[in-house]
């Protein structure tokens, strides 16, 4: 079976010549690179990843591209995009022929983030990513789903996938939950799908992770094996990196034997094209 890990973080150090907003802290203090993720990736048994530039970098994604073109049967990427940049509209022609891209991820999980979005700086792209076969990776907060779903109304032909399941880390069970319903309800948007990834982070639960697990099969219910992608966001992991692939293929009763090679690969590769 393919394992293809949904979303994995590489990055270098806060340098002057390689300087780093002042926005976010980094999961680790030891930069992690895409020699150090592969060994990872070996030892858990992940065929592939998708890199996804962490904010805490800005808007970089040369590591990325360098791990794709040195691995490209390994890493894909969804990149970071600047929609004020002064070439933006130019480099967004043509953001699909960087090695490894396979379309672009955007956090909108912080208010310095949000800001811009809730502004309407990012209208003109949504518009030009449907356009030219550009797919999204989003990041909201469950609050914020009825903005991401308007979007995914008026652009059809725009594939989105809703990071994280849209729950924060470090709340209760409760309060992490409290406006679940709204993710299930965009899954009546056939161009959307959902990651679930970092899923030991969101609820204080051991290995198998009965308590997420139940909010999972909502999930796949709503939505589906073929738009439910397994992730493990490996970097911030507090649990080994292999109980987050033996949970879906081992532990997970509910979810069908002819499904987990969907959700655990196949899927997210047919969603985004990575043949």
């Amino acid at each position: 079976m393919l394992i293809v890990d949904s979303q994995v973080h590489i990055w270098g150090a806060n340098t002057p010549e390689r300087p780093w907003p002042a926005r976010a802290h980094a999961h680790r203090e030891t930069p992690v690179g895409h020699q150090e993720m592969l060994r990872e990736m070996d030892a858990a048994g992940v065929h592939r990843a998708i890199i996804v530039p962490p904010s805490w970098e800005g808007d970089r994604n040369d590591l990325a591209i360098a791990a794709a073109q040195a691995h490209p049967d390994r890493f894909a990427i969804m990149g970071r995009f600047n929609p004020e940049a002064p070439d933006a509209r130019a480099t967004i022609k043509t953001w699909m022929d960087q090695p490894g891209m396979l379309g672009m991820r955007f956090a909108f999980h912080l208010p310095v983030l949000q800001q811009p979005l809730l502004e309407g700086k990012f209208d003109w792209v949504w518009s030009a990513a449907e356009e030219h076969g550009i797919n999204l990776m989003i990041l909201v907060r469950q609050p914020m789903i009825a903005h991401i779903d308007s979007i995914a109304e008026r652009h059809p032909g725009m594939k989105i996938i809703m990071d994280h399941m849209a729950v924060t880390a470090g709340k209760s069970e409760d309060e992490a939950f409290r406006d679940f319903d709204k993710l299930l309800a965009i899954a009546k948007r056939s161009n959307v799908a959902v990651k679930a990834t970092a899923l030991p982070n969101y609820i204080a639960d051991e290995y198998p992770f009965r308590k997420i697990q139940e909010h999972v099969r909502k999930v796949y219910d709503a939505f589906g094996p073929k738009r439910l992608f397994w992730g493990s966001d490996v970097t911030r992991s507090k649990v080994p990196y292999r109980q987050h692939i033996d949970m879906w293929l081992q532990d997970t009763p509910w979810l069908k034997e002819e499904d987990k090679a969907w959700v655990m690969g196949r899927g997210v590769c047919a969603w985004l094209g990575w043949k």
